[in-house]
């Protein structure tokens, strides 16, 4: 029973680790049997397509530092040293745009992005730099306090000593993805491995089949009784086999007769499995079908649907893990009161172009858009404000709606008998603002 309490344990037991903290998933063998994990699924068009969009989508996007004002607005926090690190270098080897994109591409295919934080003595973030999930291990220690277990490599960047290392929380900028525990996210190619795995089969099922010169395996009867066999299959393999020897006139003799056993591609449906995979795999890391170069099911009147849905339910999601993980890990706690993160996700909401300038001779005729506020939206210069650019403007027949039929009521007010009382009830008297009746100016 000892053995068994140590083999069997309740879903409720504490252990010191977290549910997410391996990355192994049986040496990534799948019900196709082929080898899948992270590096390998790459090797599939339809899994690089859409990590390739998503890592992309999210590194080109504008990521600024913004700091709230006293009037209640926003405005960019330009002199925070967060703003050029996110904006344009968060170190001295790569660019905002690698970071991220390196980043996103961790979290598309291990669940998890792990950056470390280089602060100055002053706790001010100073840089930061990738690191491999593949190497990363969260854990806990015995107070129950988290703590994260790097094992340093050759390729990273010198900024840590050699073999394990303990980073604390706050010296780790960790963006997780959907996982159990909320702490860790899981691999979204272990979870999908067979899908993944049966794309794989199917493709190298298609290599070989033009391998093999497009023909099917079959097999070689003999009437007789042959003394070396694999000297006739080798022999047949070289003359025949592969796509530059296809279409060859074989020459059989003593009486041999060539069979084939092997079902056509078109029998077994590669085609339609290899197209379904596709759509499968589109699924997975929820991807429009025509953005990876399915265009079946898409036509020109739903495509900027399509497009417009991916920012919303795709990219969103993903947009906002970031935004509160560099706030929760960058930020302190009297930064938080007056800073946040924020990426640009408009320009890709934006519709064409006839559709732009009917939103937006909408805003400025209502008053909620100045000139400036659209030429910002349109990447166009300032007008100065000493020729208007900053006014908002209403159209001049639109009146409150207390005030509606004001005039109407006082011309008739001369004919009506009554208390003053009783005609300030009929103007609205009783709201502020008014004079009473006979009240001069």
């Amino acid at each position: 029973m000892g053995i068994l309490s140590g083999l069997f344990r309740t879903r409720d037991a504490p252990q010191n680790r977290t549910s997410g903290s391996s990355y192994t998933f049986f040496m990534g063998g799948s019900a196709s049997g082929k080898r899948v994990n992270e590096r390998t699924s790459m090797q599939m068009t339809a899994v690089y397509s859409c990590v390739r969009i998503l890592s992309e989508a999210v590194a080109s996007l504008p990521l600024n530092v913004y700091r709230y004002t006293e009037s209640g607005g926003k405005e960019k926090a330009i002199d925070h040293s967060l703003y050029r690190l996110l904006h344009d270098e968060p170190n001295p080897e790569m660019s905002s745009f690698i970071f991220r994109e390196t980043l996103m591409t961790h979290l598309l295919l291990w669940g998890n992005a792990y950056a470390q934080v280089i602060r100055n003595g002053k706790g001010e973030v100073v840089a930061l730099y990738p690191l491999m999930p593949d190497r990363m291990t969260v854990d806990r220690d015995k107070n129950g306090h988290l703590y994260y277990k790097y094992t340093k490599s050759n390729d990273d960047a010198p900024t840590m000593e050699t073999g394990s290392v303990i980073l604390d929380p706050s010296d780790v900028l960790h963006v997780p993805g959907l996982g159990f525990d909320g702490l860790v996210g899981y691999s979204p190619i272990a979870m999908a491995k067979n899908a993944i795995g049966l794309a794989i089969a199917a493709e190298e099922y298609g290599s070989k089949f033009y391998a093999n010169g497009a023909a099917p395996s079959g097999v070689l009867e003999h009437p007789g009784t042959l003394k070396d066999p694999a000297r006739v299959r080798d022999s047949w393999n070289s003359t025949f086999g592969g796509s530059s020897n296809s279409h060859k006139v074989a020459v059989l003799e003593e009486g041999m007769k060539y069979t084939p056993i092997s079902i056509s591609p078109n029998e077994a449906q590669f085609l339609e499995t290899r197209k379904f995979q596709i759509n499968e795999i589109a699924r997975i890391f929820r991807v429009p079908p025509h953005m990876v170069g399915d265009l079946e099911k898409s036509s020109f009147s739903n495509i900027e649907q399509q497009s417009l849905e991916f920012v919303k339910y795709t990219l969103d999601p993903w947009v906002v893990r970031w935004e509160q993980a560099l706030y929760r890990t960058l930020l302190s706690e009297e930064e938080k009161k007056t800073l946040f993160f924020k990426f640009n996700v408009e320009g890709l909401l934006r519709g064409d172009y006839a559709s732009r300038m009917n939103g937006y001779a909408t805003a400025r005729q209502n008053g909620w858009m100045s000139a400036n506020d659209i030429r910002e939206l349109e990447d166009l210069d300032r007008i100065p404000a000493e020729l208007g650019g900053d006014l908002y403007l209403v159209n001049g027949n639109m009146l409150p709606l207390v005030s509606a039929g004001a005039a109407y009521a006082n011309n008739n007010l001369k004919e009506m008998e009554g208390s003053d009382e009783d005609k300030e009830k009929v103007l609205g008297m009783e709201e502020p603002g008014r004079r009473r009746v006979g009240e001069s100016s």
